[in-house]
């Protein structure tokens, strides 16, 4: 088993506002076993995105949240049907986002581990071309094991 599996992975998704993608991420941190608070959660990327953007480049994102509602790290894959309002590196609008999830307790190895792979990951062409272009979640769920491992 994984890090994560293809129930981490959510293609061809209709949110409208980059705040329904992190609510939607909230929610399935507590379908997955992660977390114990959505509303938590949600805060929680809320609270970062206040910080500064989450968005990259080429319509990727990486939004991530640490709060002791979580309780063991994750990451969600989350694909949007189209392109949605997010400040980014450079200015574009965000389709993809890979969003980490990281128990407050290991907010300064876990998730800095995990920030560093996953900024790694999006600069990888074959990568972004998996996300973007692939509607199998049990391939870009291996893909991100593999690099993960």
């Amino acid at each position: 088993m994984g890090f994560i599996t293809s129930k981490n992975v959510l293609l061809n998704q209709n949110a409208t506002t980059k705040e329904e993608v992190l609510r939607r991420i909230s929610d399935l941190s507590v379908e997955l076993g992660c977390a114990s608070d959505s509303d938590e959660v949600f805060a929680g990327f809320l609270a970062r995105e206040q910080i500064d953007q989450t968005g990259m480049t080429d319509g990727f994102a990486i939004p991530h949240c640490k709060t002791d509602a979580i309780a063991s790290a994750s990451l969600v894959i989350y694909r949007n049907n189209r392109t949605l309002d997010w400040p980014s590196l450079d200015g574009n609008p965000v389709d993809v986002a890979v969003a980490l999830l990281v128990p407050a307790s290991e907010a300064g190895t876990t998730h800095l581990r995990l920030l560093a792979k996953a900024a790694q990951l999006l600069m990888d062409d074959d990568f972004k071309a998996l996300l973007r272009g692939s509607d199998d979640a049990e391939a870009i769920a291996a893909s991100v094991n593999a690099a993960l491992a």
